[in-house]
């Protein structure tokens, strides 16, 4: 691994822990060069389906679109950056026990909304008026009377 600091090739782990749930690892490195500490993450490389539009363009899985939704949902919300990644997980959980290759956009905006709606009811409103792109107010009114119940 190269060291970030002194971009010297050779480094040490100096120490191994695996997080509480056991999908990643979490290491301390030494460089031999310049001696500074600095920590990697790894997790296992999974194969996550392509994601299709629908325009019908086909794109890749990307955690980073995922998150940047939830926290445009979650914006101003008391909802943890743990409970996030927590529902993500579970997004991706699900997507590696469907097995496809292909998944339309639609399919990931249920599983969304799904986690959306077991975190924060506001956040799942949000979410939901721009995802299902309303046209009228009744449309709103039923998925807000749906959160109700």
């Amino acid at each position: 691994m190269k060291c970030p600091f002194c971009g010297h090739q050779e480094t040490q782990v100096v120490e191994t822990r695996v997080a509480e749930d056991g999908g990643l690892v979490r290491r301390r490195r030494q460089c031999a060069a310049c001696e500074r500490r600095f920590t990697t993450y790894e997790r296992p490389e999974v194969t996550l389906p392509t994601i299709i539009k629908k325009d019908g363009r086909r794109t890749e899985y990307e955690r980073a679109k995922l998150l940047a939704s939830f926290k445009l949902a979650l914006r101003k919300r008391p909802v943890s950056t743990e409970q996030i990644d927590s529902a993500i997980e579970r997004i991706e959980e699900k997507l590696l026990s469907l097995g496809q290759r292909e998944l339309p956009s639609a399919q990931l905006g249920e599983l969304v909304m799904r986690e959306l709606k077991k975190l924060d009811k506001v956040a799942y409103v949000r979410f939901a008026s721009v995802y299902r792109n309303f046209e009228d107010v009744d449309a709103f009114r039923a998925v807000v009377d749906e959160v109700d119940k």
